[in-house]
């Protein structure tokens, strides 16, 4: 068979694949044309998934019969006036996005500039252009799709049901409202909840409302707000504390020089600043706007334009790392606010359930107890500044096994200085059920998980230790014997040299054994073989992804490790130790949430639990 020229709208077909592969894909290239044509209010609607229509009203510059006649042609645009592909300031820029929906769908535009007395409009149907003839209009540009891939019905068969095109379509429309906060979005059609994004004013509160909006009046509740600029770049919006977080990973949104992308370098910078916070199957929830030198990022990388190429990628990346870990340090003492939240309303009586008592109404004498005589704090208590306490600073093992007290084994109440309520964390009055800490703050309560906390106190405390002289080591009177899968014992003696400067160190004992002579000095006391099989398990999971730099891996070996060193749930604690531990807490970083990325402790207000009793 002999080589051939295919049929100009053959060609324009098989381009149209690339550019819109599905209907949101439309939809993206349409919304992204209002937004360059300067428009405040862009209204989207849809049918059957946008099979059947797309609808995109804008109130933008419009075009003249001149410009929209040249619109529907291929490669032709007034995006790039002097050519120049790097320094693109708009969102298209290739011409193709118009052209390529006339060829797999009915087109049909209606436009009208500010200066004209009235409007122009053209038809392309399959890939054929109709004249440009005058219509009535209002200033801006209307758009409609119909039929979309009825001139290609094999593609028409891959698309997804009516329910999840309309569902892809709602989260493009959102990610270009997150981008573009200050312009008017409407969206409405079948399978949708339509909804309307008011305009905001630009600045970060602006910024901040069109996230809640689009993200939820929680993410409002729980975000850090993030500013930084360093060489050219500057990043700017919200990302969510570590003990609020998501299932996937749909809810992390960049904006690069007004542009929404899906970057695999963002994305890995993300994981690997909320990698000591956050278990690794759980994503925040954030918003960054990145800007910087349109020559400094090539946005031509993609046919859909869903990936950028940055020019320096190993700054933009520890840049992004650096400002989200800066964060989250300086937001560390501010739990979620969700998890005192839902308890508080799981809680709240209901008004049926006030009406009948649940026990027989008795009459008991109430005698003040020795625990609650200085429940106050005193009001002119001098200020005092807060270090870690020696009783759990300086400890390098496990806390020793107390005799269990005489008390209820319930509720634990301690005598306390009452001017130690005056610290962030309080002052310990009980201990629950030998794992939660009750400590009484001067405006609430706070309820701390006892091994959750511990055990990110050890973690940040061997991350020190490493940093500076090395992490102390303990050698073992006997050396102990660790049995393990074969694979698993390979992959740690391969990591040897790294795991001693981790404090542990192993030798090779016959096939799938291990010889462990030395021990991290905070962790003697805890399972051994537990400890180096959490190693293992640590070890295979980042082989899993072998880019990972060193420094992540051995501080995700150490997250593993640490659990090993801390109080356990069910460990009866000394009110000296309580107070020891939080203390520790309030002057470590990061103590607010446990390695896994689970609260470490939950504070409620006076003014919440009244409300829970009905006095507000």
């Amino acid at each position: 068979m002999h080589v051939r020229r295919l049929d100009p709208i053959l060609v324009d077909r098989i381009a149209a694949g690339e550019v819109v592969e599905r209907p949101a894909a439309a939809v993206k290239e349409l919304v992204e044309n209002a937004v360059d044509a300067g428009a405040s209010s862009i209204e989207i609607a849809v049918e059957a998934g946008g099979r059947r229509l797309i609808r995109i009203v804008d109130d933008g510059r419009g075009m003249t019969p001149e410009d929209l006649e040249l619109a529907v042609e291929r490669h032709a645009t007034s995006k790039l006036p002097d050519g120049d592909l790097f320094s693109i300031n708009t969102l298209g820029f290739r011409g193709e996005a118009l052209p390529s929906i006339g060829a797999v769908a009915r087109l049909s535009i209606v436009t009208r500039t500010a200066e004209a007395a009235t409007g122009s409009c053209i038809v392309v149907e399959a890939g054929v252009k109709g004249p440009v003839r005058p219509a009535p209009a209002p200033k801006g540009t209307r758009v409609e799709v119909t039929d979309l891939f009825a001139a290609t019905p094999a593609r028409l068969k891959f698309l997804k049901s009516d329910r999840s095109e309309a569902q892809a379509v709602t989260e493009i429309v959102k990610r270009l409202a997150i981008a573009h906060p200050t312009i008017r979005f409407t969206l409405s059609g079948e399978h949708i909840t339509a909804f309307t994004y008011p305009p905001e004013e630009p600045g970060e509160h602006g910024f901040l409302r069109r996230l809640s909006r689009v993200l939820g009046a929680e993410f409002h509740e729980n975000a850090m707000s993030i500013g930084v600029e360093r060489e050219g770049v500057r990043l700017t919006g919200f990302a969510s504390l570590p003990t609020y977080h998501r299932g996937t990973g749909t809810s992390i949104h960049f904006v690069v020089n007004g542009r929404p992308v899906r970057d695999k370098l963002l994305l890995g910078a993300v994981r690997g600043a909320y990698a000591d916070v956050m278990a690794s199957d759980r994503h925040p929830v954030l918003a960054i706007m990145i800007d910087l030198d349109p020559r400094a990022v090539d946005v031509n990388v993609h046919p859909a334009k869903t990936e950028v190429r940055f020019r320096d990628p190993a700054f933009v990346r520890g840049f992004v790392v650096g400002a989200l870990k800066e964060a989250i340090t300086r937001y560390a003492f501010r739990a979620s606010s969700t998890g005192g939240t839902r308890t508080l309303e799981s809680l709240r009586p209901q008004g049926a359930l006030l009406s009948r008592p649940a026990y027989p109404h008795r009459t008991h004498a109430i005698r003040p107890t020795s625990a609650f005589a200085n429940w106050q704090a005193p009001l002119d208590a001098p200020e005092r500044s807060y270090a870690p306490a020696s009783g759990l600073a300086e400890r390098q093992a496990p806390l020793p096994d107390l005799a269990a007290p005489s008390a209820d084994s319930r509720a634990t109440l301690h005598e306390i200085e009452p001017e130690t309520e005056e610290a962030p964390l309080g002052a310990a009055r009980a201990q629950l059920h030998g794992t939660y800490i009750v400590a009484q703050t001067q405006d609430g309560i706070v309820i701390v998980d006892q091994h959750a906390a511990h055990e990110r106190l050890v973690y940040e405390r061997l991350k020190r230790e490493r940093a500076s002289s090395g992490i102390a080591r303990q050698l073992l009177l006997i050396p102990e014997v660790v049995d393990l899968d074969p694979v698993d014992a390979d992959r740690v003696l391969a990591e040897a040299s790294s795991l001693e400067s981790l404090g542990l160190v192993v030798e090779p004992f016959g096939h799938g054994a291990l010889l462990v002579r030395e021990v991290p000095s905070a962790l003697a006391g805890g399972g051994i073989k537990a400890l180096v099989q959490d190693v293992a398990d640590a070890l295979a999971e980042w082989g899993q992804g072998a880019a990972s730099p060193l420094e992540e891996r051995l501080d995700s070996v150490l997250s593993r490790m640490s659990c090993h060193g801390s109080i356990r749930a069910g460990r009866r604690m000394r009110p000296e130790e309580m107070n020891a531990l939080l203390r520790e807490m309030e002057a470590t970083p990061l103590s607010g949430q446990c390695n896994h990325g689970r609260p470490t402790y939950v504070e409620l207000k006076l003014t919440d639990i009244e409300r829970l009793f009905g006095r507000r």
